[in-house]
C-alpha cells in the first residue's frame, strides 16, 4: 500500500467521520517515488558517465516527481526543456512545490512576453540572468526549466557576465560615490524611489538597487565607508524582507555585442531532459534556419552536434533512441469526470478494491472539506488522503498502486501557475497607482473647510527662526490658504467623473457650507427612507429554508473558479439570511467576473431544494438570455427547470411558461420587468434575485417594494460600491462587497501594439479556429463601417456585427442576442459593449486608440472577456503617429502588466465608485458629488448618518450606543499650531511628491500600533529619524492625547503650550472625568498653568513648555 513507507504510517481520511484528519505533504511523493525498483534504476544511470536514456510511461505530473526525486537525490546539474512556454510554466510551477525554497530551480524564458511585441520584458530578464549566474557558478548543482523560443535567444558570454558583476558583503570597506558611479556606468538610472530593474536610488547612507539578477531589489546601508548591512525588499511596499550576506549586482545585457546561444554556455556535465526529443529538436532547428538569414550567430550553429555533447533523457511516451537504455514505468492520467461525483465514486470504489491508495491535491483546504462533506453525504466509504498542495495533473501510477487526483480537474477548474517574475511586474502597477495618486502643481483639491482649490505644492516657511512645510492653496481670485501639516486630513484630491472640472471656491464666504448643508439633508432623507425600510423589514417574517443538504454541497464544489475569501462569507451570509425567518433583503456588490452571478445560482438552488420557485429579475432581454444559459448550465446536473420570459419569445412559448410557472413545474424562471405582470402567476415564490436595480424605473421599483415584504431578495450590482459608504450604510442595508477576483482565473495576456493588420488577422482567425468570438472596439462611430470592411478583408468568410448607442434600443438588442447565440464571430462596437454582456464564448477583444481611454475604462472592458476556462487576449492598439503623453502610456505599461483581475486597481478606479455611489443613493447625488468631490462627500455622507444614527434612530441603534458612550470624545479634534521645526526634512527625504504622501499618511494615522508601524517603515526606508522627523511623530501623540482630554485647539509657541476648551458651555464635556482630570492637575501645579477665559473662549495655559517632549509628558501626567 502507498503510504506503508511513510514513518507516520497511513494518513487517510476516513469519509464517515466528515472532517480533516491529516493532510500530507508533496515531499511524502517524492520519498514514496525514490523508494521504486525503476527510480534506483535512473540512480544507476546518473552514477555512469556516457549514454542517453528514454523514460516511458509517465503520465500527468509523475514526470515532475519523477524529475524532483531525481534531482534530490543524484544532486546533478539539469536542464529541462519543454514544448512551449505553457508547458514549462506549468513544469516549473510543479518543481517548485515539490522542492520548495532554496532549491537551486530557475525558470529561463523569451526575453519578451510576447512574439508578437518586440519589446524586451525586464521581469523576464531578471529570470533569464538569475539563470545565466546559476550556470556560470563552479560548485553548485541546478535545474533549469526552458522551453525551445528562450533557448534561441542569445545571452551574454561567461567573461562578459562575470566582468560586468559587482559583488558587495556586509563589512566591505566601498565608498557610496564610487558605487553610485559604477551603477551609473553599467546603465543603471537613478530615480527616487526603484521600481524596476535597472533603477537605483540613493537617501543619505541608503543605496536601493534594483539588479537583473534578483527577484527583489536591495537596499544597501553604508556606516562611513563600510556596508554596514545588506537586505532585500518589497518593490509595492518598499520594506525590507530579507537580511542577506552578500549580493550581485548585474547590470542589463541584453545589449551587448558579446553574446552566445544559451547551449554554448552550458558546462559539459549538465544533463539535458526533453519532455519529447524529436518534437523539441525539430522546432530548435526550424526556429534557428528562421534567424540565419538575419544574424551570423546563427548560420554557422551546429545543433545536432552540440546536443551530442550532453547526455540527454528523453520523457515521452514512446522511446526515441533505439541504442539506449529505456525504463518503463506504468502510469495513466486521471480521468476525466465532468463534476459528475457517480463516475467519481465509481472509479475510486473501484481503484481501492483493487489495492490502490487514493490521495486527493488542492491548495485550497476548504475545497478538500467540500470534498469530504460531498463523499460523507452521498454515504461513499472509501478511505483517502489529501494534500493541501496541488499539481498541475493527476495520475494513477499503477506501479505504487497510488491514484493521485487534483480537485482542479475533477470540478473542470483552471489550473494558474506563476513565476517569481511576477512579482517584478507589480513594481510598474505599484508606480502607476502612486503616480495616479499623488498631488501635482495645479491639481484640483478639496478642503473640507473651504472648498474647492487648485494645489500650490508644498513650500517652507519661516515660523519665529524654525522652518515649516505647508501646503499652499488657491483659490479665486488668487487667494492664498497655508494648510498646516498637521491637518493634511482636511484636504483631499477633486475626484468627480472624469474629464470634468470644478469650480473653484472663493475665501470668506458662506457657500461652500451652505452647499455642505444641502447635501447632508438631501443624504439625511435618502438614509432616512433606507433605515425605516430596514426597520420595518425587520418585522416582518418570511419563510425559513432547510440547512445545506449533499447536493448544495456537490454544486457549490463544482464551481469552475476557486471561491475567494470574499466570495465564500457572502455565500455563507446569504444562506444564513435565508434559513433565518426574517425576509432577506441583501445586496451584493462587486466588479465584473468576481462571482456574483454564482452566489445567485447557489442561494437560487437552496430555495429550489425547499420546493420554493425562484425569480431572477434583469433589466435588458440580452441580459435575460445570458443569464438563462448561464443557470441552465451551473444546474443542468441537478434537478431543477429553469426557463425565461422576454420580449423576443413567441407568444406559444410565454403561455407554455406561464402554465408550468402557475403549476409549479418551472422552478426558476429569468425575465425582464415582464415577470411582475399581472399575468405571471406563482405556484410558491420564495426567492427574488434582482440584477442592477438602478437600471429599472420608478414603477418597477414600486412593484418590487411590495414583494420585498415577505420575500426573500437577492439584489446584485457590478458597479463598486466604496467601503466608506459599506460603513456608512451599515444598519440601512446587508451588504456583501466582493472586492477580490477568483484566484485561478485565467489572467488576460494583454499587450499593447501598434495598429497592425497582420496582428488583427491573426487574433480573429485564432478566435475562429477554436469556434470562438471577438470584440472589437472603437469610439468613433463614423470609424465602424470602414473597419468592419477592413476586418472582412482581412478574413475572409468572417461575420461581423456592428453596435453602438446611436442606434435603435431593439435593433441594438437585436444584434446583441444575435451574437449571443454566435450568430457572428466579431462584434464591432463603441464603448457600450463595457457593461452588461457578459459572453463566455468570446475571449479575445481589440481596443483601436487605447491611448484615449482612462484606466478604469480599460479594464472594464478587458473585463468582458477571460470569462471561462479558455487563455483570453486583450490588444490595446495605439496610433504610431501620435505621441503619446507620459500618463497614457504608464496607463497602458500598468493594464498591459498587471493582467488579471484584482484589487491592484481598486485605488485607481474610483470614477466607478462615485458610479457606484450614484447608483445606490440615487442619480442627483452626481451632482453633489461634482460639487463637493468625491472624498468630500463621502464625509458628509457619514456625518448625515452617524446624526440620523444618535438622535432620530437611536433605538434602533442601541448596541452602537453603549459603544459610543465608552469611547466618547468631545471634540470631533485638535487643531495643533505650533512654531516649533517638526518636518521631514528635504535631506532626510528628497521627494517632494514623497514628503507630500508621507505627510498625509502620518495625518491619517489612528492608533499607537499604526504609528509604530509607520515609524518603522521611515527607518527602513530612509534610516535614522532626525530630530525633527522624532518630534514630528510625537505631536502625532499630543494631538490624540489633547483630543481625549476635549481640547478643540491646542497653540505650542514660544514655550508655552495653550488648550482651548470645549467652546460650548452647556456641553457635558464640563461635568466629565476629562476636565476634572484637568482640574486636579491644576491644582497639583497652580505655578506651571493657570486656567483663562477671553472672548467667550476658556483655556488652559502651561508655561516652561521648551519642546515636544515635555509638551507630551504635560499631557500624559493629567491622569484620565
Amino acid at each position: 500500500m502507498f503510504f506503508a513507507n511513510l514513518k507516520n504510517g497511513l494518513n487517510f481520511y476516513s469519509v464517515s467521520l466528515g472532517k480533516i484528519l491529516n493532510i500530507l505533504e508533496l515531499n511524502n511523493l517524492i520519498n514514496l517515488f525514490s523508494s521504486n525498483n525503476q527510480f534506483v534504476k535512473l540512480k544507476k544511470w546518473a552514477e555512469k558517465y556516457d549514454g542517453n536514456l528514454n523514460v516511458t510511461g509517465m503520465e500527468g505530473s509523475l514526470r515532475t516527481i519523477l524529475v524532483a526525486s531525481f534531482y534530490k537525490n543524484v544532486q546533478k546539474r539539469v536542464l529541462l526543456i519543454l514544448e512551449d512556454s505553457e508547458s514549462a510554466g506549468y513544469f516549473y510551477h510543479d518543481l517548485d512545490q515539490l522542492l520548495g525554497k532554496n532549491s537551486n530551480l530557475f525558470f529561463f524564458p523569451s526575453s519578451y512576453r510576447s512574439a508578437k511585441v518586440n519589446r524586451v520584458d525586464a521581469a523576464n530578464e531578471i529570470l533569464r540572468t538569475e539563470a545565466l549566474t546559476a550556470i556560470n557558478s563552479p560548485d553548485s548543482h541546478f535545474i533549469v526549466v526552458t522551453y525551445p523560443d528562450a533557448l534561441v535567444e542569445p545571452v551574454v558570454k561567461k567573461a562578459e557576465l562575470l566582468k560586468n558583476i559587482i559583488h558587495l558583503s556586509k563589512g566591505d570597506i566601498a565608498d557610496l560615490t564610487v558605487v553610485e558611479q559604477l551603477l551609473l556606468e553599467n546603465g543603471f538610472s537613478r530615480v527616487d524611489f526603484v521600481y524596476e530593474p535597472g533603477q537605483f536610488s540613493v537617501r543619505g547612507s541608503l543605496i536601493d538597487v534594483f539588479s537583473f539578477s534578483s527577484e527583489f531589489p536591495y537596499r544597501i546601508d553604508f556606516f562611513g565607508d563600510e556596508v554596514d548591512s545588506i537586505r532585500t525588499f518589497d518593490v509595492e511596499s518598499q520594506l525590507s524582507k530579507e537580511i542577506k550576506e552578500s549580493l550581485d549586482i548585474v547590470p542589463n545585457l541584453h545589449e551587448t555585442d558579446n553574446e552566445e546561444l544559451f547551449l554554448d554556455s552550458l558546462p559539459d556535465n549538465v544533463i539535458l531532459g526533453f519532455s519529447n526529443y524529436r518534437l523539441i529538436y525539430d522546432h530548435l532547428t526550424s526556429l534557428l534556419e528562421g534567424k540565419q538569414d538575419c544574424d551570423e550567430l546563427y548560420s554557422t550553429f551546429p545543433l545536432r552536434d552540440k546536443l551530442e555533447g550532453f547526455r540527454k533523457i528523453n520523457l515521452s511516451k514512446n522511446p526515441f533512441w533505439d541504442d539506449a537504455e529505456t525504463i518503463e514505468f506504468s502510469s495513466s492520467l486521471q480521468p476525466a469526470f465532468n463534476k459528475n461525483f457517480d463516475l467519481v465514486s465509481e472509479n475510486l470504489t473501484q481503484l481501492q478494491a483493487d489495492g490502490y491508495s487514493i490521495c486527493f491535491l488542492s491548495d485550497n483546504e476548504h475545497q478538500l472539506q467540500r470534498l469530504n462533506s460531498i463523499f460523507s453525504d452521498r454515504g461513499d466509504t472509501f478511505a483517502y488522503s489529501a494534500i493541501n498542495k496541488t499539481l498541475h495533473e493527476g495520475f494513477i501510477s499503477h506501479d505504487l498502486k497510488l491514484a493521485c487526483y487534483t480537485d482542479h480537474q475533477i470540478f473542470n477548474r483552471y489550473h494558474k501557475y506563476s513565476l517569481r517574475s511576477d512579482r517584478a511586474r507589480a513594481g510598474q502597477v505599484a508606480l502607476t497607482l502612486k503616480e495616479l495618486n499623488s498631488f501635482k502643481m495645479g491639481d484640483y483639491v478639496v478642503h473640507i473647510d473651504h472648498g474647492v482649490a487648485r494645489f500650490g505644492g508644498l513650500i517652507q516657511i519661516d515660523a519665529n527662526g524654525k522652518k515649516q512645510e505647508v501646503i499652499k492653496l488657491l483659490y479665486k481670485n488668487d487667494d492664498l490658504l497655508l494648510v498646516s501639516i498637521h491637518s493634511l486630513h482636511k484636504i483631499s484630491r477633486y475626484k468627480s467623473k472624469e474629464g470634468e472640472a470644478p469650480t473653484i471656491s472663493k475665501l470668506g464666504t458662506s457657500a461652500w457650507q451652505n452647499m455642505k448643508e444641502r447635501t447632508k439633508k438631501r443624504l439625511k432623507d435618502i438614509a432616512r427612507d433606507l433605515i425605516l425600510l430596514y426597520a420595518k423589514r425587520r418585522e416582518e417574517r418570511g419563510f425559513a429554508f432547510s440547512p445545506d443538504g449533499f447536493l448544495q454541497s456537490e454544486l457549490e464544489a463544482s464551481f469552475i473558479f476557486e471561491d475567494t475569501p470574499d466570495q465564500l462569507k457572502t455565500t455563507i451570509d446569504v444562506k444564513r439570511d435565508m434559513e433565518r425567518d426574517l425576509p432577506m433583503d441583501r445586496l451584493i456588490c462587486g466588479d465584473v467576473g468576481f462571482g456574483k452571478t454564482e452566489i445567485a445560482v447557489r442561494a437560487a438552488f437552496k430555495a429550489v431544494c425547499d420546493n420554493k420557485q425562484v425569480a431572477v429579475l434583469v433589466p435588458t432581454t440580452v441580459l435575460a438570455f445570458q443569464h438563462y444559459k448561464t443557470f441552465s448550465d451551473r444546474l443542468k446536473d441537478f434537478p431543477c427547470k429553469v426557463d425565461y420570459l422576454n420580449r423576443s419569445r413567441s407568444s406559444k412559448d410565454v403561455k407554455r411558461v406561464l402554465e408550468e410557472l402557475e403549476s409549479g413545474d418551472v422552478n426558476i424562471i429569468i425575465g425582464t420587468q415582464k415577470i411582475l405582470g399581472k399575468n405571471v402567476k406563482f405556484k410558491d415564490l420564495g426567492l427574488l434575485v434582482i440584477d442592477e436595480e438602478q437600471k429599472f424605473g420608478v414603477a418597477v421599483k414600486e412593484k418590487i417594494k411590495q414583494m420585498k415584504v415577505n420575500v426573500d431578495t437577492l439584489t446584485m450590482t457590478a458597479t463598486p460600491i466604496p467601503r466608506t459608504l459599506q460603513f456608512s450604510l451599515m444598519g440601512a442595508r446587508d451588504l456583501s462587497v466582493i472586492s477580490t477576483p477568483p484566484p485561478n482565473r485565467y489572467p488576460v495576456q494583454t499587450e499593447v501594439l501598434t495598429f497592425d493588420r497582420e496582428v488583427i488577422r491573426e487574433a480573429i482567425s485564432f478566435e475562429m479556429d477554436r469556434n470562438g468570438q471577438v470584440f472589437f472596439v472603437n469610439n468613433n462611430v463614423k470609424e465602424l463601417d470602414g473597419l468592419a470592411l477592413l476586418i472582412r478583408q482581412l478574413v475572409p468568410g468572417v461575420r461581423v456585427a456592428i453596435g453602438h448607442g446611436q442606434m435603435e434600443g431593439e435593433k441594438l438588442e437585436q444584434i446583441m442576442m444575435d451574437f449571443v447565440n454566435q450568430e457572428y464571430d466579431v462584434l464591432l462596437a463603441t464603448t457600450i459593449i463595457e457593461s452588461g454582456i457578459d459572453i463566455s464564448n468570446c475571449n479575445t477583444i481589440i481596443i483601436n486608440r487605447a491611448q484615449n481611454f482612462g484606466l478604469s475604462d480599460l479594464h472594464q472592458l478587458r473585463g468582458r472577456v477571460g470569462r471561462s476556462n479558455r487563455r483570453a487576449f486583450c490588444y490595446l492598439m495605439v496610433d504610431s503617429a501620435v505621441a503619446m503623453t507620459k500618463e497614457a502610456q504608464r496607463r497602458l505599461q500598468a493594464i498591459e502588466s498587471f493582467s488579471e483581475l484584482g484589487s491592484g486597481f481598486n485605488i485607481a478606479m474610483q470614477d466607478l465608485d462615485i458610479r457606484g455611489a450614484g447608483n445606490l443613493l440615487g442619480a442627483e447625488q452626481s451632482g453633489f458629488i461634482a460639487d463637493l468631490g468625491y472624498e468630500a462627500y463621502q464625509k458628509v455622507l457619514n456625518a448625515a448618518v452617524e446624526e440620523l444614527k444618535e438622535q432620530e434612530f437611536s433605538h434602533l441603534f442601541k448596541e452602537e450606543d453603549n459603544v459610543r458612550i465608552e469611547e466618547k470624545k468631545y471634540v470631533a479634534e485638535c487643531v495643533v499650531e505650533t512654531d516649533m521645526e517638526l518636518t521631514f526634512p528635504p535631506e532626510y527625504i528628497e521627494s517632494v511628491s514623497e514628503r507630500m504622501s508621507l505627510y498625509r499618511e502620518l495625518d491619517n494615522v489612528k492608533s499607537e500600533q499604526e504609528l509604530g508601524n509607520f515609524e518603522e517603515r521611515l527607518i527602513d526606508r530612509f534610516g535614522k529619524l532626525p530630530i525633527q522627523t522624532k518630534n514630528l511623530l510625537n505631536l502625532v501623540r499630543i494631538r490624540w492625547r489633547a483630543e481625549r482630554l476635549g481640547f478643540e485647539k491646542l497653540v505650542l509657541k514660544q514655550n508655552r503650550m495653550v488648550g482651548y476648551f470645549v467652546q460650548d458651555e452647556n456641553s457635558v464635556y464640563y461635568q466629565s472625568q476629562a476636565f476634572g482630570a484637568i482640574l486636579d492637575y491644576m491644582q497639583n501645579h497652580a505655578v506651571r498653568c493657570q486656567l483663562r477665559e477671553k472672548g467667550g473662549k476658556r483655556s488652559i495655559l502651561f508655561i516652561d513648555v521648551e519642546d515636544v517632549d515635555s509638551a507630551y509628558n504635560i499631557l500624559l501626567n493629567i491622569m484620565l
